[in-house]
């Protein structure tokens, strides 16, 4: 497998990154269980989730996609060291969003015990704070870190301002910076990383690793018409990206297909792997027929002809 360095977090990681955000809602624990023995099985390494994965499937309360993750990594199938484990803190967990100090420092606690792990390989906040300074986020992080109990700090969903104002404020505060951020970025949406955020994460050497990479679904090419999303666990989501530009990109996929005889997803991934900026995309699987598929990308190959195409589709 070619692994690929994240930024400057030490750490290296597969083309792609697997998203345990099914967990518990479109995959049931013997299910996930099967998806992460193949996951790695096939030599990839990373995992990612946050606190609050699972929160929103009824009669959960949020971390039960870190504890099947922590279930599976007790059976030690999979050893340790061998698994880059990323998650979240500063979702909704009953308190609002927050970033305080004395959250995280609770937060990360209740993540270790779920995970059923002594530290977390990357552990990333989850959005945006304004209540809460960059200094007293990072110097938290910077805390954990001296601990042991994380090993690389990231961000997700910050713009290319608010990134640059953390480096700034790590940088005053004599604390860790981020290295890494998960921004949405797929080929339907691409406005808000291409541009000052990803050219910033290029000149600061920033690891990036891409969430909706496939639209929750949508670039999957399964969803054509509104009828084909009707009664799906992603309903919701998916129909948005059933405009005029949603169905352009289709067909640029499906001449992509026709010359590549890859499946819709596999390019989508392909035509993220071949983005200068980025590290590697998250991909779900709920199933073992779609985590073959996930995992064909890494070694998917575009013609410049066809990465030209899916630009222009999606521009």
């Amino acid at each position: 497998m070619d692994m690929r360095r994240l930024g400057k977090t030490g750490l290296s990681i597969a083309p792609i990154v697997l998203g345990c955000n099914v967990f518990s809602w479109t995959a049931d624990e013997k299910t996930s269980f099967d998806i992460l023995d193949a996951f790695f099985d096939a030599g990839f390494n990373t995992i990612d989730t946050a606190d609050v994965y699972g929160a929103w499937v009824p009669g959960n309360k949020g971390g039960e996609s870190e504890e099947i993750i922590g279930k599976w990594l007790k059976r030690g199938k999979v050893s340790r060291h061998k698994a880059v484990v990323i998650t979240k803190v500063g979702s909704d967990m009953g308190q609002g969003k927050t970033l305080k100090e004395t959250y995280i420092l609770k937060a990360v606690e209740d993540s270790l015990r779920r995970l059923q792990t002594d530290y977390i390989d990357l552990y990333l906040s989850h959005w945006p704070d304004e209540n809460t300074p960059y200094e007293e986020t990072l110097g938290a992080f910077a805390k954990l870190k001296q601990q042991g109990k994380i090993r690389a700090i990231g961000c997700s969903n910050l713009d290319a301002t608010q990134l640059q104002a953390s480096f700034d404020a790590a940088e005053r505060a004599g604390v860790p910076r981020y290295d890494v951020i998960q921004p949405e970025y797929n080929l339907y949406a691409r406005a808000s990383f291409e541009g000052p955020l990803a050219d910033l994460c290029v000149k600061e050497d920033i690891g990036v690793i891409t969430y909706f990479s496939l639209a929750a679904g949508f670039l999957s090419g399964k969803y054509r018409t509104k009828a084909d999303t009707e009664g799906r666990a992603r309903e919701g989501r998916v129909a948005q990206y059933l405009d005029d530009k949603g169905l352009r990109i289709l067909a640029a996929l499906d001449k992509v297909v026709a010359e590549t005889g890859a499946k819709p997803a596999e390019i989508a991934l392909a035509w993220l792997l071949r983005k200068k900026s980025v590290t590697a995309p998250i991909a779900s699987a709920t199933s073992l027929s779609q985590l073959e598929s996930l995992t064909k990308s890494a070694t998917l190959s575009l013609s410049d002809d066809a990465m030209a195409l899916l630009d222009r589709a999606g521009a």
